[in-house]
């Protein structure tokens, strides 16, 4: 088994969907990804949060669930990163209502020796000069693998070029595909961005599942667990992205056969994140209720 390191932000969030609303409920890309890796391995988490608003108990959440936050940096006097968004009927579309990147914007990786060994890393959706930052911090690691959103698709795309050298693989969804290779096919686009650096691509598909795209022709097709409770689904995501990565650090190697199993691992692992807001069903669940959903997948997938 190995650790693994993630970094991303950290953020109060405020959803409304059709039928409730929740104000300043826990978020963001690094916190989601480090809960949903920390079943599986050891996590070294990294980010940022404000003083003025972070509370003791929001430390507790994740190092009270194999989650170092050593790397976690407290401003004094700031507040958190903050976001509001409005979920449609139909959740997978949602509507970004106010962004406040507050403490956010300061944010340099400073990690410490443990967390610098560790080898495996994702970088959760983040500038992606800060993610390589974390690259040139880390000189012994193993898998690195990246998200990106259509912010820094269309806002700083010279050095988000520069990381997917720099990266083995990157996960990003359908439309931040799309806009990226400037293709409309999913498999295409897969192509594309592979050439631009990395050596698999995986394209999330929120509720019809993903599609993974590797060296020498290797494609995978996974659909989405079939949850029969969806709340809302902020995070499910990152929480992919982190199971994913927390499983391959848990066997230590990303051959195909790991990788298929990471993915379905990372599916059913997401799927609880959209049966409650933030955390809540997460922390209702153990790494028991997971493989239980990973064997009903398995057969689901079996004939």
């Amino acid at each position: 088994m190995a650790d693994l390191l993630i970094v991303g932000s950290f953020a109060f969030d405020t959803i409304n969907t059709q039928t409730a609303r929740r104000e300043n409920v826990l978020g963001g890309t690094g916190s989601h990804a480090s809960y949903g890796a920390s079943f599986f391995t050891k996590v070294y988490a990294s980010g940022i949060v404000g003083g003025a608003d972070w509370k003791a108990e929001d430390s507790e959440l994740f190092s009270s669930h194999n989650i170092d936050i050593a790397n976690l940096q407290i401003v004094p006097n700031q507040k958190t990163t903050a976001w509001e968004a409005v979920y449609e009927a139909d959740m997978n579309n949602r509507q970004t209502l106010s962004f406040e990147p507050n403490c956010c914007v300061e944010f340099h990786p400073n990690l410490t020796p443990e967390a610098r060994k560790c080898p495996f890393i994702f970088l959760a959706n983040n500038s992606p000069v800060s993610q390589m930052e974390v690259i040139d911090e880390c000189e012994e690691a193993k898998l690195i693998v990246a998200d990106t959103m259509d912010y820094y698709i269309n806002g700083d795309r010279e050095n988000l070029l520069k990381l997917l050298k720099q990266v083995d693989g990157l996960i990003l969804n359908d439309s931040e595909a799309q806009l990226l290779a400037g293709k409309q096919d999913i498999f295409e686009c897969g192509d594309i961005i592979r050439a631009m650096g990395p050596r698999f691509v995986i394209i999330k598909k929120g509720a019809h599942g993903c599609v993974f795209l590797g060296e020498d022709g290797q494609t995978c097709v996974f659909p989405a667990y079939p949850s029969r409770k969806v709340i809302e689904p902020t995070g499910a995501g990152d929480c992919f992205a982190g199971a994913f990565m927390g499983y391959l650090a848990s066997k230590d190697r990303a051959d195909l056969k790991t990788i298929k199993e990471a993915l379905i691992y990372a599916t059913v692992t997401a799927s609880f994140t959209i049966e409650d807001f933030s955390f809540d069903a997460l922390k209702r669940s153990s790494r028991e209720d997971i493989d239980k959903r990973f064997n009903e997948m398995k057969e689901m997938l079996t004939f």
